[in-house]
């Protein structure tokens, strides 16, 4: 079972990244991501969070590797994907049950953020040098 998922929270712990080997093919990339999707509600001195739940989020791309190191713990994060039900059994065998968020996109939000620094892709360098030619 899974369903359409929008959320807004802070990454929790810093992100996990894991390779899988696929025969010839290039490997799969995970991200995988803590996050805390908060409902902050507004009252007259500020914002009270009421209700929130942890979850993983999954992101598989080719580019995870270097995410890794832009995501980072307590940043603000908007990710858009789908939930997944996941059943699995503890120690004692009760059947018990979780949720993860496999994610389309995850945006960085401006908050807490002080410093960015933009670089020029290679694709885009390579265009600049043809055009001034």
């Amino acid at each position: 079972m899974s369903t359409y998922f929008v959320g807004e929270g802070n990454i929790g712990t810093a992100p996990e990244y894991r390779e899988f080997p696929r025969d010839n093919a290039e490997p799969r990339r995970l991200l995988r991501l803590n996050v805390y999707f908060d409902n902050p509600v507004l009252i007259k001195d500020g914002y009270e969070d009421r209700g929130g739940f942890w979850a993983p989020v999954e992101l598989w791309h080719s580019e995870a590797e270097q995410w890794q190191a832009l995501y980072q713990k307590g940043m603000r994060v908007l990710v858009d994907g789908r939930t997944v039900r996941e059943e699995w059994e503890d120690r004692e065998e009760n059947l018990r049950v979780t949720f993860k968020v496999e994610a389309r996109r995850v945006g960085i939000l401006p908050y807490r953020i002080t410093r960015v620094d933009m670089q020029t892709s290679s694709h885009a360098a390579v265009e600049q040098a043809i055009q001034a030619s």
